[in-house]
């Protein structure tokens, strides 16, 4: 039994043994493939142990369709990209958090503007699911329309609608703090 074919019947299998030996053979190679994508090797083996982790807990549902070998790359590689696209998420949340911590230090009343994060906060929470998601994703991760739709597996009109939906729900809830914001951005711009 080959290598390809020994990998794809260790998710009928239970042998871990099986598991093992494609494990051993397929890391190294997946381990310099993702350390091209995340440039770290200690992330790098991360993404490899974890997508071999995911594959031994989820083996029952997994149906490998193409050799073993795409499966691992193509598992890595999204593995990777997920590890990217979450440190800039947790990256642009930094410097907005920092940008904001500096206007709020510069406007008169802090009491007003945690009142207004406060409301900020709970008016993205009541958002419906797929408005917010859509919101998130344009706003805070500054993904296009286009790239919305692909990632979601929706259309681009669907996503303008949700973007509009959202912006009219957040103007709505957050009207009476609009003195607030504008102190927010005339000091911003100072």
């Amino acid at each position: 039994m080959d290598n390809e074919t020994a990998g794809i019947n260790l998710i009928n299998a239970d042998s871990s043994a099986l598991f093992e030996n494609v494990f051993k053979a397929h890391f190294k190679n997946l381990h310099a493939y993702a350390f091209t994508i995340v440039k770290d090797d200690a992330t790098a083996e991360e993404m490899v142990q974890q997508v071999f982790y995911k594959l031994w807990e989820n083996k029952e549902q997994i149906k490998i369709q193409q050799s073993i070998t795409a499966y691992l790359y193509k598992a890595v590689y999204n593995e990777s990209l997920n590890f990217l696209r979450h440190n800039k998420v947790k990256a642009t949340y930094r410097v907005h958090t920092a940008y904001n911590n500096r206007d709020m230090e510069n406007v008169a009343d802090p009491a007003a503007i945690k009142e207004l994060q406060q409301k900020i906060d709970i008016a993205l929470s009541e958002l419906p699911e797929q408005c917010r998601t859509i919101f998130q994703l344009s706003r805070f991760e500054e993904l296009k329309y286009k790239n919305i739709a692909d990632t979601l597996g929706i259309s681009v009109k669907t996503v303008e609608n949700q973007m509009g939906k959202a912006l009219r729900l957040l103007r709505s809830k957050l009207s009476e703090f609009l003195p607030v914001l504008l102190i927010l951005i005339i000091n911003a711009k100072k």
